[in-house]
């Protein structure tokens, strides 16, 4: 995805986007780029006459010839001058078997020329000087094959993140030469579960961070680095709660100097800004292979992987089109060991596991013809067990749709509710519910895993729990909240966390099962509630995104919406919990409860509210998980 989550540090995390610094190896001087690898910088002329730098790596070892390796950002590409080489060029696995590096500043950002337009959307109808990334991308192609010798004629693409995002766009009506792509972490819908909203509701401290320092270069052609916000304090909860609506967090901290902030909260509706550059309808004309990857825990992209491969799957029948996804944060395939998040621990180095055994043999396959294993259509780490499993299809096709229903006194159960009841809550703007149980500044990529026993506790939050599981349930697939709800305001947003309660005596349970399956944790998780999905679903847009509605007070209304997909098991003696809320702050802006423009809202038009969640037989309100037998 696009943006950095470690806000007060944010030149080295831009630095941390590109593709020189993402690889994960723990030697950085392992692999000496320098001596194996020639470096050229040249300026590409685009057929509208914008010339795009491009850094070109060419392997010393002339005995063969070699496919192009292509990363396209908007984080630059330095070190410049001929003479500097990055300390990495990608996972080391890739640049030790040796292809041609190609990495390109888009138009617009650091040593390229042309206008930078936020994901910029695709063209369907060009005239012969029309640009978008598949025409930029097709520029770059024709050139690099004509002007660098000893290629073989094919081309790979792959990025994370944003560029990620490029990897995607560029696909379409793909040019011959491109034989494999794997886009990682893409953005894909900005507005549907990609960084910018979810459920209609704006992730604040994210987007925030993000534009105090990426922000619209004045003279694309020079090297530039962007420079953070001070904020003051560590603690991102007491700021943001004071710091006003978002047009008054433009007016105080970013004075009106980034249009791309303005752009993201100005459009707060599904509106034809994000209709142009949602990527879901635009993927036909894929001829490449494609290889999607995505973590369980990106708190950035997570959706992105997740519509690519369906999108792609459904617009370009017979096209090899393989989805992994990982026990991961946001990139942490290429970065990371991938062997614990928090207290999350999953028994193996499963960063290392798809470098070496997933990502290489795809682009060996598909860019110099080797014989490698086949790989499944979905490549999937399974959590709870810490096991990798091959399916042939996402979500698998034997998984069965079950939900489980909220019960009076906080029971949860796969049977339906008999009697008539309601649970509520008063929901205070003043004091919202937090997102993670400790103070900090930023987004803590922890967040996904992180123990919810702190939100437990509070009067605003529903919990509803099973008894303990008498045998293993493994749910693979969207998980979609179906809640029956009334409120005394106008407008509120419902926040839907599943939960994973560790036994009181988890450890003598796991020692006790002498299972090999799973990892004994360092620490003791007695009773710990670990986050396995959460999703905001703001109230106004129950009905469309397009076209808000407000809630007409204490009238029940369904509100049904799809979180992002999970793999996990639920072990025989845990208990699976729902928690519900009306806040998650400020990973989300505050809702005033009022039915008005959230960014313009006045401080009069934040008000308590309370909500209501029903839970009889003709208002059955549930979770439905797609569960496997």
């Amino acid at each position: 995805m696009r943006k950095i989550l470690r806000s007060h540090v944010p030149v080295l995390l831009v630095l941390l986007c590109s593709i020189h610094l993402i690889a994960a190896d723990k030697d950085p001087a392992a692999y000496d780029i320098r001596e194996h690898y020639t470096k050229f910088e040249y300026r590409i002329p685009m057929r509208d006459g914008a010339k795009l730098f491009t850094a070109v790596y060419v392997p010393k070892d002339q005995s063969q010839a070699w496919p192009f390796l292509f990363n396209r950002t908007p984080y630059g590409v330095g070190p410049y001058g001929v003479e500097n080489y990055p300390q990495r060029l990608g996972p080391q696995e890739l640049v030790a078997a040796g292809y041609i590096f190609v990495s390109q500043d888009v138009r617009g950002r650091n040593m390229s020329e042309g206008a930078f337009v936020e994901e910029s959307p695709h063209k369907d109808n060009k005239g012969p000087k029309d640009v978008d990334e598949t025409t930029d991308m097709h520029d770059t192609i024709e050139w690099l094959l004509k002007n660098v010798p000893n290629n073989n004629g094919n081309v790979g693409i792959w990025g994370i993140s944003y560029p990620g995002f490029y990897t995607a766009a560029s696909i379409i009506d793909s040019h011959p030469a491109i034989k494999a792509a794997s886009p990682e972490a893409p953005m894909v819908d900005l507005y549907h579960g990609d960084d910018a909203y979810h459920g209609g509701a704006f992730m604040l401290a994210a987007n925030f961070g993000f534009y105090t320092f990426f922000k619209p270069q004045k003279n694309p052609t020079q090297e530039q680095g962007g420079v953070g916000m001070k904020f003051g304090t560590s603690d991102g909860y007491e700021f943001f709660l004071h710091a006003g609506n978002l047009e008054d967090l433009d007016r105080k901290y970013l004075k009106g100097g980034n249009p791309l902030w303005n752009e993201q909260v100005d459009h707060w509706s599904f509106d034809e800004h994000w209709k142009q550059r949602d990527l879901v309808p635009r993927m036909k004309n894929v001829h490449c292979a494609v290889l999607t990857v995505g973590g369980w825990f990106d708190a950035e992209d997570l959706q992105g992987p997740l519509s690519l491969y369906k999108a792609i799957g459904n617009l370009n029948p017979g096209t090899v089109n393989l989805l992994v996804e990982g026990p991961w944060v946001h990139g942490g395939w290429a970065r990371y060991d991938g062997h614990k998040l928090g207290n999350a621990d999953f028994a193996q180095n499963t960063g290392e596991f798809f470098r070496g055994h997933i990502l290489l043999p795809f682009f060996e396959k598909y860019l110099k013809g080797r014989a490698v294993e086949e790989l499944p259509k979905a490549y999937v780490f399974e959590t709870g067990t810490n096991i990798w499993r091959k399916y042939d299809a996402w979500p698998p096709k034997q998984a069965v749709k079950r939900t489980l229903y909220l019960q009076p006194g906080g029971g949860l159960k796969f049977d339906a509710p008999g009697a008539q009841g309601f649970d509520e809550y008063v929901s205070d703007p003043a004091k919202p519910v937090p997102y993670i149980g400790y103070q900090a500044l930023d987004v803590p990529q922890e967040y996904m895993v992180s123990d919810q026993r702190f939100a437990a506790t509070r009067p605003d939050v529903l919990v509803f729990q099973s008894e303990e599981l008498e045998h293993d349930v493994t749910i693979a697939g969207p998980v979609s909240p179906r809640l029956f709800v009334s409120t005394s305001g106008t407008d509120s947003d419902f926040i839907v966390k599943l939960i994973d309660v560790y036994p009181q005596k988890e450890l003598e349970e796991r020692r006790r099962r002498g299972g090999n399956d799973v990892a004994v944790p360092d620490t003791d998780l007695q009773g710990w509630e670990q986050l396995i999905r959460g999703e905001p679903m703001r109230g106004k847009f129950r009905h469309s995104f397009e076209k808000p509605e407000p809630f007409v007070p204490g009238k029940v209304e369904e509100l049904a919406f799809a979180m992002p997909d999970v793999n996990h098991t639920f072990r025989r003696g845990h208990r699976i919990m729902l928690q519900i809320q009306s806040s998650w702050f400020p990973l989300v802006d505050l809702n005033p409860q009022t039915f008005v423009e959230i960014p313009k809202a006045k401080p009069s038009d934040f008000r308590k509210a309370t909500e209501r969640v029903y839970h009889d037989a003709g208002r059955a309100s549930g979770i439905e998980l797609q569960v496997l037998p």
